[in-house]
């Protein structure tokens, strides 16, 4: 994989590009941790006050899902398909 070009350019290797992709994406599921984590502990009212939030996490939440019952193995499933389900029932009884 480290002498393979993607043919995006001649510096580019399909190592090069799966390591990126893997960080990249790791950096945005653990800058949605952060975020949402911050407005849970610390701004409640503004995460639970804004339907905009609610439906960007659960719709982010259920895209992983998605992806990690495709294309993932067990373990991320499970983690994933956790949080998804912490985050609705933290809203519905927020809610109530």
């Amino acid at each position: 994989m480290d002498s393979v070009s993607p043919k995006i350019s001649d510096q580019t290797t399909m190592w090069r590009a799966w390591v990126g992709f893997n960080a990249s994406h790791s950096m945005g599921a653990i800058l949605f941790g952060l975020l949402y984590g911050y407005l849970a502990l610390f701004e409640v009212d503004l995460l639970f006050g804004s339907i905009y939030l609610l439906t960007v996490g659960i719709a982010m939440l259920s895209g992983l899902v998605v992806l990690a019952r495709q294309y993932w193995f067990a373990v991320p499933l499970v983690g994933i398909s956790a949080s998804l389900i912490c985050f609705v029932t933290g809203v519905v009884v927020w809610w109530l």
